[in-house]
């Protein structure tokens, strides 16, 4: 059998994600997974993956850290002998993306979001701008998220073939639209990582407010929680202000209740699967107008736009959405899965990387 080697920095968004095209690809090729161990490692596996533990410093800028990885790409491509790598997120895309073209090994990258390096145009965006033109140049397909990222790249670096997909789009069984709730508590949803980029400040801003001219409403928060807002969550839960629900494995039963998915995140991120679950589950978004999250939302129709890090802006879209009736919300979120079924279907994805892994093959 042919060989894929799938380079990935977590086992989480790589089981979340790629489940499916995972599923698809061990039918017809030995798939190895090089990436640090995780809880998911063992599910991954059971899907018929061959798993090579291999350490990386996510968001570390240590260059000799870097160049170890970058060494341990070679050694594991030229041991393996794989006929495709794909990798997926910024180091595996560089540093896989160097290794396999210094060997000679074709090659698909996915980028998964530009990152805060590349955006805020610090002397880290040159850098990383140069190393992407290293590794991305000879990719024999080279994904995009969203179109912005995909502009922004192709305008500073020739890449042969890309293609823009729908994110990674969403798995529209498993998310499957649900009865829109009724009651007289009106349940807005928060979830992601709590941490400043994904807005989690104006959520909380936002929630106080609201919390207290509508005391109705009800503000509930999942993910996991970094040190910097422990204290403020359980300061705010105390005060009966949030609901924090934790790290949580499946938030389907928590979008059973929820009204509306506030998403107020200026990370830059190639498509955000949480508005993609979210309208698959068919409810309302509020969300950030910025590249990854604009691409799902049509304003008024299936949520709202917020300008980014304005927590005022946050506050008017909320009490925008207060004052629809029930029929509307509801409505709201049929179109919101509507769009998922017309244009995100995960099945999109999978097709796309089947066609590019036989063409990279040839």
């Amino acid at each position: 059998m042919k060989k894929i080697l799938i380079l990935a920095n977590n086992d989480v968004g790589l089981f979340k994600f790629r489940k499916e095209l995972i599923e698809e690809l061990v039918k017809q090729y030995e798939v190895y997974i090089s990436l640090p161990y995780g809880d998911l490692i063992p599910k991954l596996e059971e899907l018929g993956c061959k798993f090579i533990d291999t350490p990386i410093s996510r968001r570390g800028t240590n260059p000799l850290t870097d160049i170890k990885l970058f060494l341990n790409y070679r050694s594991i491509i030229k041991e393996i002998g794989p006929d495709v790598v794909l990798t997926y997120t910024i180091k595996p895309n560089i540093y896989g993306g160097m290794a396999s073209r210094m060997i000679a090994v074709p090659y698909i990258a996915n980028i998964t979001g530009l990152g805060t390096a590349v955006e805020n145009g610090s002397i880290l965006q040159r850098i990383t701008l140069f190393l992407y033109k290293i590794s991305l140049e000879t990719a024999k397909c080279v994904f995009f998220q969203n179109k912005e990222n995909q502009d922004f790249i192709t305008d500073k670096i020739a890449i042969s073939n890309h293609r823009l997909i729908p994110g990674s789009g969403v798995n529209l069984e498993r998310y499957s639209i649900m009865d829109y709730p009724s009651g007289e508590i009106v349940n807005f949803l928060f979830i992601a990582r709590i941490m400043k980029e994904k807005g989690i400040d104006q959520y909380l801003e936002a929630a106080e407010y609201i919390r207290k001219k509508y005391t109705n409403t009800a503000f509930h928060i999942l993910g996991y929680c970094e040190d910097a807002y422990e204290d403020i969550l359980k300061e705010l839960q105390d005060k009966g202000i949030v609901q924090y629900h934790g790290m949580q494995s499946d938030v389907r039963k928590f979008h059973v209740n929820s009204h509306c998915t506030i998403h107020p995140t200026y990370y830059p991120e190639g498509m955000s699967n949480v508005l993609l679950e979210s309208a698959a589950c068919g409810r309302p978004m509020i969300t950030t107008n910025r590249a990854g999250c604009r691409e799902i939302i049509e304003d008024g129709k299936n949520g709202y736009f917020i300008e980014q890090k304005n927590s005022q802006d946050l506050v008017e879209k909320i009490e925008k959405f207060l004052k629809l009736d029930n029929k509307t919300k509801k409505q709201m979120g049929i179109s919101a899965r509507k769009k998922m079924e017309n244009e995100f279907d995960r099945k999109i994805v999978v097709q796309s990387y089947k066609e590019e892994i036989e063409k990279a093959m040839r």
